[in-house]
């Protein structure tokens, strides 16, 4: 994918930026759409509890309940039917520039703070140390994927098209990543885009906790970006058993989804693609 565009801005909107665009022989000056980038802190408590800081991320801002539910689900700090029960509050706007920059989840339920304390020091160490241990926390809470479905080798060869079509916001900007979820038959359901990968993948299992429709056992999810150990980690958590991306998967991921049984695709293009776990869902001849 291209690292700049070439798209005009529409006359009714203002620029962002004014850039000194060089196109070959052409140097001007041009206007210019930035991504948004903001940091959002999320907290969560349970009944009569006082609220605790969970994480402090760097996002594109829109979609912050979303985000939240998503990233206390991927991060094995809350189920699914609890955060459907939550109530998500946004920040004071007396005492915040920017009222949207915070949001607290009310759970239903106790919420275990050891657990956000467990998940920092995991956060802090080194790969060397955590690795190992990681996977194993991540295989004992989502287990073995269930088999299934099947993606056609045609159908896999549609979709990073598909995706880019639906990015409204890297259409206007360039900045921004993508993660976007796919029937077996290649048909557009979801698409979240953000300046972190992380966030966007969040968004996207977010939106399908609010709506009841975990796990995504059904499901194939496509990446805009490379493959990291977190992004196998979501994608298990949440039940996805097919992920794929445009880019490189690290050993980590791999290892991951092997031990998961999870199927991961990368280098994902209209020619072809790589595929380094759970080739049995591939289907070469379709």
């Amino acid at each position: 994918m291209s690292d700049h565009r070439d798209d005009p801005i529409p006359p009714d909107a203002a620029p962002d930026a004014t850039v000194l665009a060089v196109r070959g022989a052409v140097v001007e000056r041009r206007p210019d759409r930035l991504a948004g980038e903001e940091p959002l802190q999320i907290l969560a408590h349970g009944p009569g509890a006082a609220a605790v800081e969970v994480a402090v991320t760097m996002r594109t801002p829109g979609d912050e309940t979303e985000l939240a539910a998503g990233f206390l689900c991927s991060e094995g700090l809350a189920a699914p039917d609890d955060l459907r029960g939550a109530r998500f509050t946004f920040g004071d706007p007396d005492r915040m520039s920017r009222p949207h920059d915070e949001v607290t989840v009310a759970l239903p339920v106790p919420f275990d703070t050891g657990a956000v304390a467990q998940r920092t020091a995991i956060a802090t160490a080194s790969c060397g140390i955590c690795g190992k241990a990681s996977i194993d926390d991540v295989a004992l809470r989502c287990g073995v994927l269930p088999p299934g479905p099947v993606i056609a080798r045609s159908v896999l060869r549609t979709l990073p098209d598909a995706m880019r079509a639906a990015q409204a916001v890297f259409a206007r900007t360039g900045g921004l990543h993508a993660v976007a979820r796919f029937r077996p038959d290649g048909t557009l359901v979801a698409l979240r885009e953000d300046v972190g990968r992380h966030n966007a993948f969040d968004k996207l299992v977010g939106a399908a906790i609010l709506a009841g429709e975990m796990p995504l056992h059904g499901s194939l999810v496509l990446v805009s970006g490379r493959v990291s150990f977190e992004i196998v980690q979501k994608a298990a958590i949440a039940g996805i058993p097919f992920l794929a991306a445009v880019s490189a998967p690290t050993d980590l991921a791999v290892e991951t989804a092997r031990r998961t049984g999870l199927t991961l695709v990368g280098f994902l293009r209209e020619d072809g693609f790589n595929v380094y776990a759970g080739e049995e869902r591939v289907d070469l001849a379709g």
